[in-house]
């Protein structure tokens, strides 16, 4: 799970909700929690903007880590490994 869908769950924020905020489609914002999608770096600032908005406290380094950072890379070869082996 992304920190953008943990975050967002925990708050009770649903994708309609957020994507009507930042002016995308729900598709879209699952896409990118599901790691099939990537937004412009304004399109994330966006999505940060509007959890605030909506109550949350969070920070872009909170929904967007660093993809250089161990525990990132680890929990990305494991859901790729996941995806291969559902296949």
């Amino acid at each position: 799970m992304t920190q953008l869908k943990r975050i967002r769950n925990n708050a009770s924020i649903s994708q309609k909700k957020l994507s009507e905020k930042i002016g995308v489609s729900q598709g879209q914002i699952a896409l990118l929690e599901n790691g099939k999608r990537n937004f412009s770096l304004n399109v994330c600032w966006k999505i940060i903007t509007a959890l605030n908005e909506l109550g949350t406290k969070c920070k872009f380094s909170d929904v967007f880590p660093n993809p250089t950072e161990i525990n990132y890379i680890e929990d990305q070869e494991k859901q790729v490994s996941h995806n291969i082996l559902d296949k």
